[in-house]
């Protein structure tokens, strides 16, 4: 097949070799994710060493706060990710704008009634968290400042799924280094009040996390402008901001059950941590250092199932049902590959790593290594999990893996750790871990040859033909055969 014309900015993942391609767009998208974490570390050794344990305990309990904003701009983030590279596919811009004009519509609306009700009632959002009485006044002053930076923070991750949407996974990237080096750069000035700056004590943490999404996402915004990128809005497309109630349902159909999944997710993290926490501060502290330990392991898994999405998606748009499969299996491949490189790298250098957190001669060490070992490989199966539900989800097909998701960590994971605390102990709630993941594999790859998902059909709803089309821009639906 002839290679289409791509604009500036814009890839098509529909052609070419599928291996390179994959690692090509998962890598920068990969680079992102390590480079948040990092910043969000680094930040609370900022305000750990400045301000001590009250101040982390009141950071945590804001982004307890935050992550749920995130969780559901991340669903309705995914479900114009897909609408558009489905569209991109079809080489159907306008449909790919109108999806993307429709999800900042809606998301940048709900984030400022979020921040603006957030602001008002802090407190009360505190108090239903039961933060420690000693940390509130510190959470209360964190959190206004991070609900006002809310609309920007979102945005940016709205214009980063976007683009990778239309096949380009660098642009975000470079944004998300300079939103990372603003953000760990500008805590101790703000902290400590350097430079001639105001010393704004936890507040200044929040306050360089607002001037970074800022200018990040401005910066983004007017890069795309400036680069004439295909997810600009210009004339009459700026009313595709205003969704129609036909493309706003679908948008708000498919993302609710995606950001559910992150929710879900929490949720059984919350009572694993409960059952963890029974058996005394040691162990609660090696489960803590595991967590952050598989933070980095899944993150390979995750950079592979957002490549296998947009590739997924496109390729569905196009038609290319047999190219579907072979990125389905290259994702399987490389997911399992550089998750397994992950967790024997992990599990060989635990000692010195569990040492930063928790020094070298705590007594939680030689549990969290006992952790490891039995649980770690599961991220092995979790990204070859991820991989099969991601291309599902490239044709919409939602409720499925949220239903497969619930099963496999409710019933399965949960239900198994309680019974067999008994027989087993501790080591119930780490065996739990890969016996549900090896049930949502057995269940996604069951769905995935036999759940009819294919026959499915996601567009971007049609509206009256444009009276002026985008000049230059093939804005008319090709439905290429495959």
């Amino acid at each position: 097949m002839a290679s289409r014309p791509t604009r500036p900015g814009q890839r098509d993942l529909t052609t070419g070799p599928i291996g390179t391609t994959l690692l090509a767009f998962a890598l920068p998208t990969l680079g992102s994710n390590i480079l948040q974490s990092l910043n969000g570390s680094i930040n609370t050794i900022w305000v750990g060493r400045f301000l001590g344990e009250g101040a982390v305990a009141a950071t945590a309990n804001a982004n307890t706060i935050m992550f749920l904003m995130f969780a559901a701009v991340f669903g309705f983030g995914m479900a114009s990710t897909i609408l558009i590279g489905q569209s991109m596919g079809r080489r159907d811009v306008e449909a790919a704008r109108r999806a993307f004009g429709g999800s900042i519509g809606i998301v940048m609306s709900g984030a400022v009634v979020i921040a603006t009700l957030g602001w008002i009632f802090a407190p009360d959002i505190l108090r239903v968290l039961a933060t420690p009485s000693a940390a509130t006044p510190l959470a209360l002053s964190y959190l206004r400042v991070i609900f006002l930076g809310l609309p920007a923070s979102l945005l940016l991750v709205l214009l980063s799924m976007a683009l990778r949407g239309v096949g380009n996974s660098v642009t975000p990237l470079w944004f998300t280094v300079l939103s990372v080096a603003l953000d760990s750069g500008l805590n101790p000035v703000f902290i400590r009040g350097l430079f001639g700056m105001p010393e704004l004590g936890i507040a200044g943490s929040a306050t360089a996390t607002l001037i970074a999404s800022h200018v990040s996402a401005l910066g983004l915004l007017v890069y795309i402008y400036a680069r004439d990128l295909p997810i600009r809005l210009r004339g009459h497309e700026i009313s595709w901001l205003i969704p129609s109630a036909a493309l706003a349902r679908t948008i708000i159909a498919k993302g609710l059950p995606m950001g559910a999944q992150m929710l879900v997710v929490s949720l059984a993290a919350l009572m694993m941590t409960g059952l963890v926490n029974r058996y005394g501060v040691d162990t609660s502290a090696a489960y803590g250092v595991s967590m952050q330990l598989w933070g980095y392991i899944q993150m390979p898994a995750l950079a592979v199932g957002a490549a296998v999405s947009s590739m997924a998606a496109q390729n569905i748009g196009a038609g290319l049902w047999d190219r579907v499969d072979r990125i389905t299996r290259a994702g399987i491949l490389f997911s399992a590959v550089l998750t397994t490189t992950m967790v024997v790298a992990v599990i060989a250098f635990d000692r010195p790593v569990m040492g930063v957190f928790l020094g070298g001669d705590s007594p939680a060490i030689p549990i969290a290594r006992h952790i490891q070992v039995l649980a770690s490989w599961n991220f092995i199966v979790f990204g070859m999990t991820m991989v099969l539900f991601s291309t599902v989800r490239a044709n919409g097909a939602v409720w499925g893996p949220l239903t497969m998701l619930i099963v496999s960590l409710f019933p399965v994971r949960l239900g198994f750790a309680l019974a067999f605390e008994g027989s087993l102990g501790a080591d119930s709630l780490w065996w739990s871990f890969p016996l549900g993941s090896l049930a949502n594999l057995a269940m996604a790859a069951w769905y995935y040859r036999y759940g009819g998902w294919r026959t499915q059909r996601l567009v971007v709803p049609q509206e009256a033909p444009p009276e002026h089309p985008a000049e230059g821009e093939p804005v008319g639906r090709l439905h290429p055969t495959g």
